[in-house]
């Protein structure tokens, strides 16, 4: 994985965290409380394990285990 990958999954991650709490609002309003919840889980989860995947991919790299790659350094070589 290069950084330009890294970042479109930390958006579409922040975007899935972001649109369950969406989906939650509308849909409670429309479908009650309990079915709401239900519908908002997959999103949350999905968006939270890429977030976290995201956190230990960024601190093996920090630490230098698993390094992600930097393409601006590879056009230079």
């Amino acid at each position: 994985m290069d950084r330009s990958g890294f970042v479109k999954l930390s958006l579409i991650a922040f975007g899935l965290v972001i649109l369950s709490f969406f989906v939650r609002g509308f849909s409670q309003l429309a479908l009650g409380r309990d079915i709401a919840e239900m519908l908002q889980a997959p999103f949350a989860i999905i968006g939270f394990a890429l977030l976290v995947y995201l956190f230990v991919r960024a601190t093996l790299d920090a630490t230098g285990l698993w390094a992600v790659k930097n393409p601006d350094s590879e056009k230079d070589a």
